[in-house]
């Protein structure tokens, strides 16, 4: 995490709307230290996800908390912290705090919706060996090779499989031992929101537009 990154995210939730975060290098560390750095300033870690583009980079998605804890806390860091759009003379960093901002955002990369991106990707494997066994012309040796194939990526796309249930499973109870509850939204996609979240679109006050109608957010750019 760069001076330069949290000096933008700041300068970006000084107009107090929604804040998307991107960068090509960003790991779940800086992001999580980025979302608790907002925290501080009256916003909330909403979602991540990992873009689409040649370089894979994850977007994070933060916006106003309008509850009156965060509106208080961010009056508090903003006088304790006046400098704070330096990106350096920021709140120290909270660590477990910081971890379950680490679980959330690791499980909404790697969580359920991930699982079932493994059972499309084993589904193409199978359709990718049929293809081969047929270029390869369909006689006995085909197969074979074709059939090796298959077994050598069903093989590693089962490891991952494991690999990342396990992880998640560490989240998920990470969060709920914290009071996170499980949530299924729209798309079936499971979430962990905090004691009293709502997804958006669920009653929560970002819910018109994408996030909603945002609380005005203390600061040195503008008080509401």
């Amino acid at each position: 995490m760069s001076k330069r990154q949290v000096q933008k995210m700041l300068q970006l939730m000084a107009s107090g709307g929604p804040v998307e975060l991107t960068s090509p290098m960003a790991s779940v560390k800086k992001l999580a230290r980025l979302a608790f750095i907002a925290q501080q300033f009256g916003y909330e870690y909403l979602d991540v996800r990992q873009s689409t583009g040649r370089n894979g980079a994850l977007v994070m998605m933060i916006a106003p908390d309008p509850s009156p804890q965060a509106r208080a806390r961010a009056l508090q860091n903003w006088a304790q912290y006046p400098n704070a759009g330096d990106g350096v003379s920021v709140p120290p960093l909270v660590p477990d705090a910081f971890e379950l901002l680490k679980a959330r955002i690791n499980f909404d990369l790697t969580g359920k919706n991930a699982e079932k991106r493994a059972g499309y990707a084993a589904v193409g494997v199978t359709i990718g060996a049929g293809l081969l066994g047929v270029r390869l012309g369909a006689d006995a040796s085909a197969w074979i090779a074709a059939l090796l194939t298959w077994a050598f990526f069903m093989a590693i796309l089962g490891v991952v499989f494991v690999v990342n249930r396990k992880r998640n499973a560490k989240f998920a109870a990470r969060l709920q031992a914290a009071g996170f509850a499980p949530i299924t939204d729209e798309t079936e996609r499971v979430r962990y929101l905090p004691p009293g979240g709502q997804l958006p679109g669920h009653g929560n006050p970002f819910a018109a537009g994408p996030y909603g109608n945002q609380a005005p957010v203390p600061g040195p750019y503008g008080q509401p």
